[in-house]
C-alpha cells in the first residue's frame, strides 16, 4: 500500500489532536493548491518541512481511509459548471470516515477571488448514500451562494472516491496539508487505482504556506485536479476535459483507464440505485 511507504517519514513528526487542529486550522473558507506527485517525491517533501510541522494522530493512527460519494443531476450539471469554469459552481458529496464511522454531508462552492466555501452537515452513516434528509440544508447552501436552477435539480449518486489521507498542521500559517494516497473512483461501472501516486492539498489563507514553496523550489507548480470532475473525465472521456486535459494525459495513463471492472462492493457500501443500474447491466450482458 502507498500509504505505508510513507509511514517512516512521518514517523518523526509530533503529534497533534483533532480537536486542536481543528481549533487552529479549521479554514472552511480557504485558497486550495493542489499537486499530483509520485508517492516518493511526498516522502522527499516530509523530510523538509519546516520544523514544528506535526501530523493529525488519532488512537495512535496516522492515516484514514475515507469514502466520498458524490452526488449530481442526470446531465451532470455540477460536472458541467465546473468543466466550462462558471463562476457559481458547487460540489455535493458525503463524506464517511471508514475507521469511526463519522459521516457529513458536505457543499463546495466557489466563493470570491477563487477561494473554496465549505459548508457540512453532520449526517448518519446509514443514510451516506442519500441526499434526502440533507436535502434542505442542501437547497439553503445553493440559494446562499446564488446558484442558478438549484429549484430544479434532481440529484442522483455519481462517482465513488476512495483513498487514506495524512493531515500535516503548519503552524507559521495555522494552514494544514493534505496527502491523499491508494488513489481509487468508481462508477456503476469502472474503476481507476492510481496506487503510486499521491494529491497533496495545502490549504491556506491569504498566504502560501511553506510547503507550497518548497514544492516551487523541488519545481511542482499546482495542478489543475478535481476527485469528482478529474476522476469521471477519466472515466468517461466523452465528457468535455479542458481544464484537466493536461493532468488527465500526464497523471492518468490509458492503460489504467476502463480497464479494471469496479470491485465488488457489498450493497451496503452503495447507494441502491448505484447497486441495482450494475446489476441490471451485469444481467443483460449475461443474456
Amino acid at each position: 500500500m502507498s500509504h505505508a511507504r510513507l509511514g517512516a517519514a512521518l514517523a518523526g513528526l509530533p503529534p497533534i489532536g483533532l480537536e486542536e487542529l481543528v481549533s487552529r486550522a479549521l479554514l472552511q473558507t480557504r485558497v486550495d493548491r493542489k499537486y499530483v506527485l509520485p508517492v516518493d517525491t511526498v516522502r522527499t517533501l516530509l523530510r523538509r518541512l519546516p520544523a514544528g510541522t506535526r501530523v493529525l494522530e488519532i488512537d495512535d493512527d496516522r492515516s484514514f481511509a475515507y469514502r466520498s460519494l458524490y452526488f449530481d443531476t442526470p446531465d451532470l450539471v455540477s460536472y458541467l459548471l465546473t468543466a466550462r469554469r462558471r463562476r457559481r459552481r458547487f460540489k455535493i458529496r458525503t463524506r464517511l470516515y471508514e475507521q469511526s464511522s463519522e459521516c457529513w454531508l458536505e457543499v463546495k462552492v466557489r466563493g470570491t477571488r477563487g477561494s473554496t466555501v465549505k459548508q457540512r452537515l453532520p449526517y448518519h452513516p446509514d443514510d451516506h448514500g442519500t441526499l434526502a434528509p440533507g436535502r434542505p440544508f442542501v437547497d439553503a447552501t445553493l440559494a446562499e451562494h446564488q446558484v442558478a436552477g438549484r429549484e430544479r435539480f434532481a440529484f442522483v449518486p455519481t462517482l465513488t472516491t476512495r483513498y487514506r489521507r495524512t493531515t500535516l498542521y503548519l503552524p507559521d500559517t495555522n494552514s494544514r496539508v493534505t496527502i491523499d494516497t491508494d488513489l481509487m473512483w468508481q462508477d456503476d461501472t469502472h474503476r481507476i487505482h492510481l496506487p503510486s501516486l499521491a494529491v497533496v492539498e495545502t490549504k491556506t489563507g491569504s498566504t502560501a504556506s511553506q510547503a507550497d514553496r518548497l514544492l516551487w523550489r523541488l519545481h511542482h507548480r499546482p495542478s489543475r485536479i478535481s476527485k469528482y470532475a478529474t476522476g469521471l473525465a477519466a472515466l468517461r472521456p466523452h465528457l468535455p476535459s479542458g481544464p484537466w486535459r493536461r493532468t488527465l494525459r500526464r497523471e492518468f495513463p490509458s492503460s489504467t483507464l476502463r480497464t479494471e471492472p469496479p470491485a465488488r462492493i457489498p450493497s451496503r457500501d452503495l447507494p441502491d440505485a448505484v447497486t441495482d443500474r450494475a446489476e441490471a447491466r451485469t444481467a443483460g450482458s449475461r443474456g
